[in-house]
């Protein structure tokens, strides 16, 4: 999948959901999408990192995007649903889902790790993950052809001392993705697959790797071949899978 090459139109008609889209991996796939034809709904925290990202879509003059600040720390039941309303009633349907956001929390030895601070990282990687999945899941399975990527990491299939909650998180994200693919196979045009990105150069790397050399990790841009194949009708009937974008 790293030297997949993706046609310029590939998600053209498409209408596609990205959580943390305001910076990193997730503005990137962000505009990456728009490029290839998909009107993206850019979800995130923070307004003004959001609207950045818009403004960029509109310069490059790609399909028009759409602004949904949402506090998924924050956000209550009722709050999912009317953000599947709003979706329904302005797009009709929704072909994919970019699970990208998370937090990583504090990295200490479980035996420092406050229950609050685990807690916290697990409503965001974890129980707003589950949430928006099963509120949108009937505007996906609308589509013709829906694709749900979960971002995992190389700590949530193999743990590694001090990963703590963020580690746990990301195997409980492994989980909800196979468990949503073997309900979905066969029965809705849906698919589930979940992608581990690598160190890459994003604010987040940096944070958790404090002392290492940022240079030395490709960009966002580099690892978006994986993320086109899983959103795009090529990868129709992959379904289950952890795939690696380096």
């Amino acid at each position: 999948m790293h030297d997949y090459s993706a046609r310029p139109d590939l998600l053209k008609g498409r209408v596609i959901l990205v959580t943390g889209a305001g910076r990193g991996i997730g503005a990137t796939a962000a505009k990456t999408f728009a490029a290839h034809g998909a009107t993206v709904l850019l979800l995130g925290k923070t307004e003004d990192n959001l609207s950045r990202v818009y403004d960029a879509i509109e310069a490059a003059g790609h399909p028009q995007a759409a602004v949904i600040p949402f506090n998924l720390e924050t956000a209550l039941p009722h709050q999912y649903d009317e953000l599947a309303a709003m979706i329904e009633a302005e797009f009709g349907k929704l072909d994919g889902v970019l699970h990208n956001a998370s937090i990583i929390g504090p990295r200490t030895p479980l035996e420092q790790l406050s229950g609050d601070n685990f807690m916290r990282v697990m409503q965001v990687n974890v129980n707003a993950m589950f949430m928006l999945t099963s509120t949108l899941l009937p505007l996906l399975k609308l589509s013709a052809d829906a694709s749900v990527v979960f971002t995992s990491s190389s700590v949530g299939r193999k743990g590694r001392a001090y990963w703590g909650a963020y580690a746990v998180s990301k195997f409980a994200t492994e989980g909800l993705m196979q468990v949503l693919a073997d309900e979905v196979d066969g029965i809705a045009n849906v698919r589930a697959n979940s992608v581990n990105p690598g160190a890459t150069r994003t604010d987040m790397r940096a944070q958790a790797y404090p002392g290492e050399n940022p240079q030395n990790n490709p960009l966002p841009e580099a690892i978006m071949p994986v993320y086109l194949y899983l959103m795009g009708p090529d990868s129709t009937g992959v379904n289950g899978q952890a795939f690696d974008a380096q």
